[in-house]
């Protein structure tokens, strides 16, 4: 399942370049040298990694509790049937009912942390402006983070959240240097395809809950595959 953190950062960095893009524009980079400018975009990214990666451990340690009670398999169901209906829910339910209400003074310290770092040319300003874009609210990055959690494990929710940010890279980084350069038609393409994708991601998370036994898939639980081998002898 590792894959399709991956997978889902790459599809869904159009929508990171809308919500983020105003900040990789303002990137503070040298223009005029383009060893240091390759330089200060790898070590903004990087500290966009880092965030990701410490919430992916924050939350992989959550999935790792719930995997300790023995429901591993009822919570890989549960964030697939999650992953779903937030797809289907229209977008301005979740405007009205203002869920991140309670993280909003966080939120504005985060961004005013972030004002300030993008004034400063200094050697850390790179790493800290990725660090703390990292940590902004994002539909994608609550995807990633279900999935972070239904890894099971701090070591895989971080790897997980690494892949989701590693997807978003490239486009990330064209963005900073070509700017506005997709055309309306080919974003709104791709933008109907992100909801597809993840309903694809919940379907494959709900499969493995299932624990039908299909190879990569849907492999039957450990303690079936146990039992198993003890009749098998």
């Amino acid at each position: 399942m590792l894959y399709s953190a991956f997978i889902l950062g790459l599809l869904g960095s159009l929508h990171c370049v809308g919500m983020c893009g105003p900040i990789a524009f303002m990137l503070p980079v040298d223009r005029s040298n383009s060893f240091k400018k390759v330089s200060q975009i790898s070590i903004y990214h990087i500290g966009r990694l880092l965030a990701y990666s410490l919430i992916g451990l924050v939350f992989g340690l959550v999935g790792k509790s719930l995997y300790i009670f023995g429901i591993q398999q009822q919570l890989s169901i549960a964030i697939g049937i999650l992953m779903i209906v937030l797809v289907l829910i229209p977008y301005k339910m979740f405007a009205k009912y203002n869920l991140s209400k309670p993280l909003n003074k966080v939120i504005s310290k985060v961004k005013s942390n972030l004002g300030q770092a993008l004034k400063k040319k200094t050697a850390d300003t790179f790493i800290t402006i990725g660090f703390l874009n990292g940590f902004l609210p994002c539909g994608l990055v609550y995807m990633a983070v279900f999935g972070a959690i239904a890894t099971g494990s701090l070591l895989q929710g971080s790897f997980y959240m690494v892949l989701f940010g590693l997807g978003t890279v490239p486009l990330m980084t064209s963005a900073i240097y070509l700017g506005k350069f997709l055309n309306q038609t080919i974003k709104q393409r791709i933008q109907k395809a992100i909801p597809i994708f993840v309903v694809i991601i919940g379907t494959l998370f709900i499969l493995r809950g299932l624990g039908l036994g299909i190879p990569y898939l849907s492999p039957a639980p450990i303690v079936e595959m146990a039992s198993s081998a003890i009749d098998c002898h």
